[in-house]
C-alpha cells in the first residue's frame, strides 16, 4: 500500500489536528471558521457566480477558479451560524490556495477522514465536506478540460 502524498499546506492541517485531543480538535475547526477569507468583490457584489453546495446543511457556496498561471484559488462563504460547515470550507480554502490544479485533483478524495473529526462532528457534516471538496474537483477538471 502507497502512503498517501498530500501537499505541506493540508500536511500541517492534518497534523494539526491529529496533534490534538478530540475536544481540542472541534476548537481548532471553530478556529479555522473564524479565518474563512472574505470573498474578493468581484464574487462579493455578484452572489451568482457563487456555487451551492447541496451536500451541505448550511447554505454554503463557492467559486473555485485557476488563474492562468495554472495556479487554484477558492473562494467561499458560508453563514458565521454554521461553524462546522464555515470551518470546513476555510480548510479547505486556506489548505488548496496556491496550488496547482493537479495538486488540487491528486488531494484524496476522503480527506476530510483524515483530520481527525470523524468523532467530533456528525457524518452528515463530514458529508458536507466531502461534497465541497468533490464539487471543487468537478471544477478544477471542467477547467483543464
Amino acid at each position: 500500500m502507497s502512503e498517501i502524498i498530500l501537499p505541506p499546506s493540508l500536511t500541517a492541517i492534518r497534523d494539526d489536528f491529529l496533534a490534538l485531543e478530540q475536544r481540542d480538535r472541534l476548537q481548532l475547526l471553530l478556529e479555522f471558521s473564524q479565518e474563512l477569507p472574505a470573498l474578493p468583490p468581484r464574487y462579493a457584489e455578484h452572489p451568482d457566480l457563487l456555487e451551492r453546495v447541496e451536500e451541505c446543511q448550511a447554505p454554503v457556496f463557492i467559486f473555485p477558479e485557476v488563474d492562468s498561471d495554472g495556479i487554484f484559488h477558492l473562494h467561499a462563504t458560508a453563514p458565521a451560524e454554521a461553524p462546522t460547515t464555515r470551518g470546513f470550507a476555510s480548510i479547505l480554502a486556506q489548505g488548496l490556495d496556491g496550488l496547482t490544479a493537479q495538486q488540487v485533483l491528486d488531494v484524496p478524495d476522503d480527506f476530510p477522514y483524515m483530520i481527525g473529526l470523524t468523532e467530533a462532528v456528525s457524518p452528515l457534516r463530514i458529508r458536507g465536506m466531502l461534497g465541497i471538496l468533490g464539487r471543487i474537483k468537478r471544477a478544477v477538471r471542467a477547467h483543464l478540460g
